[in-house]
């Protein structure tokens, strides 16, 4: 893999990433995406965190054999379950009041309308329109193979897999934002709390 622009971040591909992935990305040209690891159980593939009125709640998408190590690009999203829906409901519960949900609802809620077959994809698809939203153009590449690195930074090249995870508490301070429900800030949720949070001002609030 070799990133074209002067800075590049290789990094697994999330759900809905968090904020701190994003504040990451801000600084860097390129996003390199991992497409040749095996799938991680607990992680933020398949899952992110919002805001709802009783507590930050996680959703989950449900996988099909997501206990053998399969190939990224290979595993199956389960759509026996109604996880659409659920996602779908939450998101709209959860932001419905905020002050840009107007905004950025309709192209957020109709990616959960058509299923998709694998993880991957419809996570790509979910980053697409993040970034869309932001007004970002940052170039998107993928690992040709999967190599292991000594450091975090190989020359020109931040590796951050595995290092953004449920289970690591981000040590990154991020300034609190006018949230929709709650008194105390919740830090760290899902880009989609920022946009419909803050709106245009989510790209300038990534950089601080």
């Amino acid at each position: 893999m070799n990133p074209q622009d002067s800075s590049s971040l290789l990094i697994e591909l999330h759900y809905l990433p968090c904020v701190h992935f994003f504040s990451v990305l801000s600084q860097h040209e390129t996003l390199i995406l991992e497409a040749h690891e095996t799938f991680q159980k607990q992680s933020y593939r398949n899952r992110t965190r919002i805001l709802t009125a009783q507590k930050v709640d996680s959703l989950h998408i449900p996988v099909l054999s997501g206990n053998s190590h399969l190939p990224i690009r290979d595993l199956r999203i389960d759509h026996s379950q109604k996880w659409r829906l659920v996602h779908q409901r939450a998101i709209q519960s959860a932001y419905g009041k905020s002050p840009f949900f107007e905004y950025y609802a309709e192209d957020i809620l109709r990616l959960y309308d058509k299923p998709i077959d694998f993880l991957f994809d419809f996570n790509l698809l979910q980053l697409t329109l993040c970034l869309k939203l932001l007004g970002w153009k940052n170039k998107i590449t993928f690992t040709t193979d999967y190599q292991e690195y000594s450091n975090k930074t190989e020359g020109l090249i931040t590796d951050l897999r595995e290092q953004i995870h449920p289970k690591k508490p981000s040590d990154v301070v991020f300034t609190p934002y006018q949230q929709t429900f709650g008194r105390q800030f919740e830090s760290n949720l899902s880009i989609i709390d920022v946009l419909f949070c803050e709106g245009n001002n989510s790209y300038p609030y990534m950089r601080t």
